[in-house]
This record gives C-alpha cells, structure tokens and sequence, in this order.
C-alpha cells in the first residue's frame, strides 16, 4: 500500500480553533457593548467572531455612538480579553492529539492569529509553545484576517507556498483570509455561523474527526 501523502504544513487559527476563546471574546465584546448601550445580536457576529480587536473596537464605535475614541475602545477590549483568557484557557477537543500526530510525523506547524501577541503568549503559555515553528499575532503583519497577509507570512516564513499548506479556521473571516492567500482550507466552526463554501474548504464539526491522511488529502496542490 502507498504511504499516505503529508501536508507540506499546517496552519493553526488559534481561537476558537485550537483553544475555547471565541466564546470568552464574544463576552468581552458584550460586556463592553452593554455599557456603550447597544446589546449585541447575531447581526453583530461577522464584526466580532474572528476579529481583531481594533475592528471590534471600530465597530462598537460606529453602531453605539459612545464619546469614547475607537483607540480607547480598543485598550479595554484587549485588557479584558486578556483577563479572561489568563483566567481560562481550555484547548478545543482533539486539537493537542492532532498537534502531537504532526509533531510526530515531522509535519511543520504554525499558529496564526489576529489576537494581540500577548494573548497569542498567555495561551502558548497554557498550551506550550513547542508545539510551532512559527506563530503570527495580529502585530506581525500590515493587515490581519481577513485579509491573505497573516497566512502569506506564515507559509513565507516556513519557506512554503500557501497552496501546499492546509489552514485550521473557525470562523468565516479566517476561512476568507487563508482562501485568499491561497490555501487549502479545514473548516472547524465554534459557532452557528455559516461558512462560505469553496473547492478547497472541507467542512468538520470537531478537530476529533480530523487526521494525517485527511490533512494531506486537502494539502495536495490542484490539478490545473
């Protein structure tokens, strides 16, 4: 029998991905959006789940009104979060198995996130930071998710196109940033949001399901 193909690597979102905190920065917005007067709905979801903390921010500014500038916003939204996140990091199911399969077939790994870099520490810190050759917070590029930069950087960083890596998301604003750079996508939701479809994003409902031999079937590089 052949050997099952490998991913050349593998991106991990991280959260709401590889650990339980999309809900804890769903939390943090609504905490923040109840002062500001505007309780958050589903119509508010796209502009939080997935997010960098300034696009939050901008959006609470924009639909609330509040006095209070978008850079202030943006400070209590990454104060809190943070908080929570040193508080209570839990690893999604079946993410740490996978990381470990990959570590042990040598398949390079890379976390790529569009929190703030010490949110992106204090979860390596729970988690373990030996687990990526390269991890990229929302710092370490011009534009975050979703746009293709964060993904870029990480395959260019791995010395990899991005169509032979398989991106981990979460979340449509992730799924659009790693479609965009070219990657192949596994789709993973922490919530109800609906997912956009495309060739190459294959859709499971937990990291449980996910293993090498799928992995390297959603890494192969099309067929032109």
């Amino acid at each position: 029998m052949p050997e099952t193909p490998l991913p050349a690597a593998v991106l991990f979102d991280m959260d709401g991905t590889l650990v339980d905190t999309e809900q804890l920065w769903w939390q943090t917005a609504a905490e923040l959006a109840d002062e500001l007067h505007h309780p958050l709905t589903d119509r508010d979801a796209p502009e939080v789940l997935g997010q960098a903390v300034e696009h939050t921010a901008a959006h609470l500014h924009r639909v609330s009104g509040t006095t209070l500038s978008e850079a202030e916003l943006a400070d209590r939204l990454g104060e809190s979060f943070a908080g929570k996140v040193a508080a209570e990091t839990v690893p999604r199911p079946g993410a740490l198995a996978l990381l470990a399969s990959l570590r042990d077939a040598r398949v390079p790994t890379a976390l790529v996130s569009a929190s703030p870099r010490r949110v992106v520490d204090l979860v390596l810190s729970a988690i373990g930071r030996d687990w990526f050759a390269v991890t990229l917070a929302a710092e370490d590029t011009a534009r975050t998710k979703p746009a293709p930069d964060p993904y870029l950087a990480a395959a260019e960083r791995l010395g990899l196109d991005p169509v032979t890596c398989v991106a981990v998301e979460d979340t449509p604003t992730g799924v659009a940033s790693a479609t965009a750079a070219g990657c192949a996508v596994l789709a993973v939701p922490s919530t109800a949001t609906p997912m956009p479809d495309g060739a190459r994003i294959t859709l499971l409902a937990s990291l449980e399901q996910a293993d090498l031999a799928l992995l390297g079937k959603l890494g192969a590089a099309p067929t032109v």
